[in-house]
Formats: structure tokens, sequence, C-alpha cells
């Protein structure tokens, strides 16, 4: 069975598509509609297209009609809405393209919508510099050697203790206020993170650290 959902929103469109096939869902909002429609996605594999439809009239694709959710909630982002439906149709997992780029006020909605989310859901964002989400009290990458490894406090964290990065921490805290901990990378394949209390958003680059 396919447990994960694969979400489109208006940040920079992707420059490439994962494989379609490992999702049992795919959707998108109204936003992204329009880059998926100029970068020749395959619009049969969308189960749903929401949104308040104020970046798209709904009437230039008629074929695909059928697929649109109007969502005119404006105490809600579309982000969030489509997140509303994807969990009503019970989905755990969901990869997030197009969560960063743009305006970056929306780049700042989209990480508060996640962390309301955190705990229904593994949110995955990913980009062309990296992929982020938030972690558990206790968590574990693997297959990380030498790429960059960024941890941000949202909006703190304490006694975090990490093992297999360059510069580790043990029994440290943080607060987005004060001190961050980004642009660290990791040494070993391996990396350990633990946090008593708190919420940490990791961001894990696609590109390797160079002295």
């Amino acid at each position: 069975m396919k447990d994960k959902a694969l979400l489109f929103i208006n940040g920079d469109a992707p420059g490439t598509f994962p494989d379609l096939e490992q999702y049992g869902l795919i959707a998108c909002t109204d936003g992204a509609f329009h880059y998926l429609k100029n970068l020749a996605f395959p619009l049969d594999k969308l189960d749903f297209i929401s949104g308040d439809f104020d970046s798209h009239s709904g009437a230039d694709e008629n074929i695909y009609e059928g697929k649109f959710i109007h969502t005119p909630d404006q105490e809600r982002t579309d982000f969030h809405k489509a997140l509303d439906i994807i969990a009503e149709r019970g989905f755990k997992n969901v990869d997030v393209l197009g969560g960063s780029g743009g305006e970056q006020d929306h780049f700042l909605g989209n990480l508060t919508v996640a962390y309301r989310f955190k705990d229904q859901m593994n949110i995955r964002f990913e980009d062309a510099f990296s992929e982020y989400y938030f972690i558990p009290k206790s968590f574990i990458l693997k297959g990380v050697k030498n790429k960059l490894i960024s941890l941000y406090p949202f909006p703190m964290v304490e006694n975090i203790t990490t093992k297999g990065l360059n510069w580790p921490l043990k029994n440290g805290s943080a607060k987005v206020t004060e001190n961050l901990l980004t642009r660290n990378f990791a040494v070993e394949d391996e990396v350990c993170i633990e946090y008593e209390k708190g919420d940490l958003l990791i961001f894990v680059g696609k590109s390797f650290y160079k002295s």
C-alpha cells in the first residue's frame, strides 16, 4: 500500500520530479497548477487541485475541472487547506515541493503550517538545496557523511546532544532569538540527535561540505 502523498505548492517550481509511482496520492494548490502545466507534468496523475483559485480561474483546463476543490477560507493558507484534505484521506506522510522560494513570507508561513501538523503528519519539504522537516526528540540520519546539516530551533530547544557532526553538542540549548545551530556538516555516515524540550527543524543539504 502506498501510504505517502506528494503535494506541490506555490513556491519555486522543482527542477525535477520524483518517481510518482511511490505515492498513493498526488495533489497541488491552484498556484502550483500553473508551473506544473508549464513543466509538462502529467496532470492526469493529480488526485486534486485545491485552493481559493485566486491564482487560477479553474476554467482553462475543463478536463480536470472535476478534480478542483474550492477552499475559500481566508483564515488558512492554501497549503494548510491542502494538508487538511490529505489528512482527511488518511495519509500520514507527505512530501512537499515548492515550499521555498518566491515571497519569503510564504516560506515562513509554510514552516508554521508544517509545525501545526507535526504531531499529525510527517511532512518533508524538498528544494534545490536541501530537504527539511521537523524531527522527533530522538532521531538518526544515515548516509549523510560530508553533507551540510543545519539545526533550527523552533523557537527553542533544550538539552540537545548530537553525534557525528563536525561541531557536536552535549546537553546544549538554542533559541531562535539568541543562537542557531546552522551550517554544520556530518563527519560520520550516521548522525544521531537527541533533545529533551522544544521543537527542532533539520535541513539536510544536497551538497557536500567544502573546506
